[in-house]
């Protein structure tokens, strides 16, 4: 074998030995790492921050849901089951057949800019509809009490977690239609408004998920 040869198949085996413990060490003992810190330190976030209810896993705290009446024939769009607290909107796109819970398997904004006609329209009339909504005998919700949150989606379309001022305003149409003091289920809200992350980080937030078993398990009382 020449020089040329012998020097050839040198650098052959550096490169395979190098390429052998960079898959060893990046494919295998990195990936192992990473997972091994993720589920001894932080196992809830790792796994999906699951939240359960009666022992069974009913959603993610990082991602929205609906909380509809079953569709009726001839409609596209489902109206809300007004007995629970309602998220924001949803953007999402898509369905999703493995959970039928929640259907939005895509999400984004709907990139329409703030002076879109269509989408002034759609705020008007999803103001209207939370006024209607919401207002019930002895209590009535003014346009100038809709947040913004009531109105709009968040940037994914899958925001979790409502504005206090939007858990509030829902209080005594929840009361009313579950049959509940409308002090128990202020509290309700009270106990699940978290505030800013290390006091100055976002906006004070109620996840809506986590409100809504507390309302079921106030019910079933």
């Amino acid at each position: 074998m020449n020089t040329t040869a012998r020097s050839t198949a040198r650098l052959l085996g550096a490169g395979l030995r190098a390429l052998l413990v960079l898959s060893i060490i990046c494919g295998v003992i990195y990936p192992l790492a990473v997972m091994g810190i993720g589920q001894g330190l932080f196992h809830h976030q790792a796994n999906g921050s699951e939240i359960k209810a009666d022992g069974k896993t009913v959603g993610s705290s990082l991602i929205g849901q609906r909380y509809d009446l079953p569709l009726k024939d001839g409609q596209e769009t489902p109206e809300p089951d007004l007995k629970w607290f309602q998220p924001r909107p949803s953007n999402g796109l898509g369905t999703n057949s493995v959970n039928t819970q929640y259907q939005l398997i895509l999400s984004g904004a709907t990139n329409r800019a703030g002076d879109n006609e269509e989408l002034i329209q759609w705020i008007k009339d999803a103001k209207a509809a939370v006024v209607k909504d919401n207002s019930v005998d002895g209590h009535t919700i003014k346009p100038s009490d809709v947040p913004p949150d009531a109105v709009t989606s968040s940037g994914s379309g899958l925001d979790p977690a409502i504005s206090p001022e939007y858990a509030d305003i829902q209080v005594n149409r929840v009361a009313k239609l579950n049959n509940l003091d409308v002090a128990q289920v202020q509290k309700l809200v009270n106990d699940h408004t978290d505030g800013r992350i290390l006091g100055f980080i976002g906006e004070p937030r109620v996840n809506v998920l986590e409100l809504n078993i507390a309302l079921k398990a106030l019910e079933a009382k």
